[in-house]
């Protein structure tokens, strides 16, 4: 039967440590310089990717609609109902274009995921329908990504509580 002393003495030798030695530690002290400068250059050095696009133009949805001049004429914006509200289903319009948008939602003040709008040709431009999430504030602000063409039309929206 074996004592606890003599399973102690199997164990240090199964495993076997290596003594530090100066060039062991030398090897240590290189290698964390070269980590720590990596981090200090990487961190000094870092920019922010820019998300915002500076052609891009902007309107707010505080009024139902909103009108967004761009080269080839007036593009009429509109969110219904107004005011919005979370959990029901929104209704966007793009009036005077023949070209198909594309766009997404997404929260502001808050990351609440990216929501995709599929439009549908209507008599008068395109029509689109989607549900933002309610968010545990009171307000919320939404903006909408509309892509058409090499053009993008930026629309925020409030949904109150």
């Amino acid at each position: 039967m074996k004592t606890l002393t003599s399973v102690t003495r199997e164990a240090q030798k199964i495993m076997a440590a290596e003594k530090l030695t100066k060039g062991r530690l030398i090897q240590i002290l290189i290698l964390m310089a070269v980590l720590i400068t990596a981090f200090v250059w990487r961190t000094v050095t870092y920019e922010a990717p820019s998300t915002t696009n500076t052609d891009a133009t902007e309107c707010v949805l505080n009024a139902k609609e909103c009108l967004v001049e761009d080269g080839s004429g007036t593009l009429n914006i509109s969110l219904n109902p107004f005011p919005a509200a979370a959990n029901t289903e929104l209704t966007l319009q793009i009036d005077n274009t023949d070209v198909k948008p594309s766009a997404t939602v997404e929260g502001v003040d808050m990351y609440m995921g990216i929501i995709p709008i599929s439009f549908e040709k209507s008599a008068s431009g395109w029509v689109g329908k989607f549900i933002v999430p309610e968010c545990m504030h009171d307000e919320m602000t939404w903006k909408i990504s509309i892509e058409q063409d090499d053009k993008t039309v930026f629309a925020s929206f409030t949904v109150k509580k």
